[in-house]
């Protein structure tokens, strides 16, 4: 089968980093070509580079057995390439149509052909199961069809190679599910698409060939029906990875954390959430699942002292901490894991050790209001690099020069080495690679195994499913279904994520 797409022994520097490193990738024509690896292995500069994002600074490109050269997207838009970025590039306020046609208008003696261009990308919207609301401001639609948008848009643009980023990262399973029956309806016409993902079972599920990338290089390249995700793993990480969590049956205790009729207003007036209450017991994790801007971060922000909620109570141990600022909650004996690391969780010009104090440095064993004890911080670092895995083991490396995971094991360890009652974990594994992945996944078990409440948000139901001792879901600002365990089928789940089933609102705590 010819190829749509080779990059031939792509090189591609920035500074002292090398992203790609003499890199060969094939794609076959009309094929689902994967491509996996760890963060930082070079996948999305890879493909930004056939996008035109980045030139190479060594190789060739070739399209359809033909070298090419793209210097920018509209090279490769020219070439009939397409890609689907993981943070979506629509211009809210304008409607779905005219983000489609913009920069590629239809014009009849100098102006828009309207009625043109609408019955084109109709036509190809019935084709391809991609139907979108045209008229309806982008601004004000879902995220599964604003995906659907931006395929439709490189379709329009005659693209016949499409780059996919992290495609599901938003999606519901539902809206999933639909996008690979689309993915499946382009690849029977013809189309060759490249999809970027770390999720192993959409891998075995969509794709045809599987490439793994591990720090700048090609790993290994094999087809997808003679491989497994274990196998998938090793190769990314260099050896053997648990894709499943391990762990044994809960011995829940007494509520420590209770929620009771949380309401909050935004500052826009809006009620984000509406009558909340939940309970988490010691030795207990409660996953909450919920498509993302459905109430999850206001609850968590009303919880850890960031937001004042308007009603409703929050009581850590009958203790009220609602209205708290987050010092008085950090006393309170709460620990959060915060959603965005690098906005809520880490200075990144200071140092590991010094992240790792946070919130700590007036106890008297780190310092007083006058100085700092630069030799406990550095033991305290020490330790904790060594007990969490944190790399570089250089507690004088400055956060910024961390990668995202070990950004990530430097807030788990100095949130969980505080020996409080309660977490608070949002999004505990965004942006994580898979060996990172499998680290916090065990450190939260043995958190909740050593009797601490756990309170986890998370937009990954592959999470929810494998950590949750028990499962609530969040829609409109409400808790609209709990289930007393996590023996839930993903679809189920995602029903009441959008609302298309729907209980009345339950405590957490039954069940």
């Amino acid at each position: 089968m010819p190829y749509a797409v080779e990059l031939l022994n792509i090189t591609k520097r920035f500074a002292r980093t090398v992203a790609n490193d003499n890199v060969t990738l094939r794609v076959q024509s009309g094929s689902i070509h994967a491509l996996v690896g760890e963060n930082g292995a070079g996948k999305t500069t890879l493909m930004e580079t056939l996008y035109g994002l980045y030139q190479p600074d060594e190789g060739i490109i070739r399209i359809h057995e033909k070298e090419v050269s793209i210097r920018s997207p509209h090279d490769s838009i020219r070439h009939g390439i397409g890609m689907v970025h993981q943070h979506f590039m629509l211009v809210g306020p304008m409607t779905v149509l005219e983000n489609i046609i913009l920069g590629a208008e239809t014009t009849r003696y100098s102006l828009l052909d309207l009625k043109r261009t609408t019955a084109e990308i109709s036509e190809l919207a019935g084709r391809f199961s991609l139907t979108v609301p045209l008229n309806e401001k982008v601004e004000n639609i879902g995220v599964g069809i604003q995906q659907r948008v931006e395929i439709l848009k490189a379709i329009y643009r005659r693209a016949d190679i499409l780059v996919l980023d992290e495609p599901t990262a938003v999606l519901t399973p539902q809206e999933a599910a639909q996008l690979f029956r689309i993915l499946s309806e382009l690849k029977e016409e013809g189309k060759t698409i490249v999809l970027i993902t770390h999720k192993l079972s959409e891998v075995m599920a969509i794709s045809d060939h599987v490439s793994v990338m591990r720090r700048g290089k090609i790993a290994g390249e094999v087809e997808t029906s003679s491989t497994t995700p274990e196998q998938l793993a090793e190769m990314m990480v260099g050896r053997r990875i648990l894709l499943r969590v391990e762990k044994t049956e809960k011995k829940a205790g007494d509520p420590v954390l209770s929620v009771s009729n949380l309401s909050c207003i935004d500052k826009r007036g809006v009620n984000v959430l509406n009558d909340v209450s939940l309970e988490v017991a010691s030795g207990e994790i409660l996953g909450i699942a919920g498509v993302e801007g459905n109430g999850q971060s206001q609850l968590v922000e009303c919880i850890t002292g960031l937001l004042r909620p308007t009603s409703g109570s929050v009581t850590i141990d009958g203790m009220q901490i609602a209205g708290l600022s987050p010092k008085g909650v950090f006393a309170r004996g709460l620990a959060h894991v915060p959603e965005d690391r690098i906005k809520r969780g880490l200075v990144v010009e200071m140092d590991v050790a010094e992240n790792l104090i946070l919130g700590l440095h007036m106890q008297k064993e780190f310092g007083s209001r006058i100085s700092m004890n630069r030799r406990a911080i550095a033991e305290n670092a020490r330790l904790l690099i060594t007990k969490y895995d944190i790399r570089p083991m250089n507690p004088e490396a400055l956060a910024r020069g961390l990668s995202g995971g070990n950004q990530q094991k430097v807030i788990i360890a100095r949130e969980l080495s505080r020996n409080t009652q309660v977490i608070v974990a949002s999004q505990p594994t965004r942006g994580v690679d898979i060996g990172g992945i499998e680290f916090i996944h065990r450190t939260l078990v043995q958190a909740r195994d050593a009797g601490k409440a756990i309170l986890m948000i998370s937009a990954d139901l592959n999470e929810i499913l494998s950590l949750s001792d028990r499962i609530a879901v969040m829609y409109g600002g409400r808790i609209v279904k709990v289930f007393p365990d996590n023996n839930v089928k993903e679809s189920e789940l995602g029903l009441y994520m959008t609302g298309s089933k729907s209980s009345s609102a339950q405590r957490a705590s039954d069940g």
